[in-house]
């Protein structure tokens, strides 16, 4: 892992010197690959910050959604992309996980990306339905044990919904059922219907349903308590040391100029630092970041390690 972690960022130092053809970039539209449907998280907040970089870059910057076989059709369409600025991909928090769920991977999300920058990071919210009755989590954990037979909703086999379900369920030392549905959207239905008892998801996808009145919001699972929502704990507060963020990225394939890299790393932490793009941002509860290269690979690794760690401890895999 550390290996893999120092060639990734040896890759980025190799770089420094760019070569002509990053002279005067761009000179044609940009692309940024995103893998999931339009309307999700990684979309939405893909889109918030294109248009500033259209703005900045003085060429369109274009969102292409390739979504299919859990992210893998626009990852590995972006890895074989040519290295020169006009592809990009924005990556989520699952990104580096989907080789340890999946046997044939068709490419390394260490070596065959340089990352750009971290964009935002953000709670995840453990809700249940308001009709189950229980307003805070140690009441859905003694619920849990004596009751038995509660199930728990997630995205997906592997999906962030599903690891930081896993991470509670050691946590508290419950025996709760999965029910894996394909995609969040499903999911949410069956949690305000009660169908399922329970979901920690991100941020932006409970919050309108906790302000409906449909969810109660027992815990979030960020290091700290969230303005938005500032009389809800944090899971950590329960267990200590309990941490989950959902995250949005941009990276580009491996062999990208620097200059390149850090033209587009400048502009993205610019388009951050915009009123209008930071409170977009902050209503949903996201933490708006903008970091370096550097600081981006850190963090990659570090997830890399977390929830790579558990889905081994646990088995999960998804063929």
């Amino acid at each position: 892992m550390i290996a893999r972690v120092l060639a990734a960022v040896l890759g980025i130092a190799a770089c420094w010197v760019a070569p002509l053809a990053a002279q005067g970039y761009p000179t044609k539209p940009v692309r940024v690959i995103v893998t999931s449907l339009p309307g999700g998280v990684l979309d939405v907040s893909t889109r918030i910050v294109t248009p500033k970089l259209t703005e900045a870059l003085g060429q369109p910057v274009i969102v292409e959604n390739r979504a299919g076989a859990d992210g893998m059709i626009g990852t590995e369409f972006v890895a074989r992309a040519a290295p020169d600025g006009y592809t990009l991909l924005a990556v989520f928090d699952n990104f580096p996980l989907t080789q340890y769920l999946v046997k044939k991977v068709p490419y390394d999300a260490i070596r065959d990306f340089t990352p750009i920058s971290l964009i935002i990071r953000g709670p995840m919210i453990a809700a249940v339905p308001a009709q189950l009755g229980v307003k805070d989590l140690n009441g859905f954990v003694q619920l849990a044990k004596s009751k038995g037979n509660l199930s728990y909703g997630s995205a997906g086999i592997g999906s962030s919904s599903h690891l930081v379900g896993e991470l509670f369920k050691s946590a508290a030392g419950i025996d709760i059922q999965f029910v894996h549905y394909k995609g969040g959207a499903p999911a949410m239905n069956d949690l305000v219907g009660g169908h399922v008892q329970l979901m920690i998801a991100a941020f932006g996808t409970i919050l309108p349903q906790v302000k409906s009145g449909k969810l109660t919001p027992l815990a979030v699972s960020a290091p700290k308590r969230v303005p938005l929502l500032p009389n809800v704990p944090t899971i950590g507060e329960f267990y200590p040391g309990f941490e989950a963020q959902t995250w949005v990225g941009l990276a580009a394939p491996a062999g990208t100029p620097n200059e390149i890299i850090r033209r587009l790393n400048a502009e993205t932490v610019k388009a951050l630092a915009d009123r209008e793009v930071r409170q977009r941002f902050e209503a949903q509860g996201y933490e708006v970041v903008g970091s370096t290269p550097e600081v981006f690979v850190k963090w990659i690794a570090e997830q890399d390690n977390k929830w790579g760690r558990l889905i081994r401890e646990r088995g999960i895999t998804q063929n």
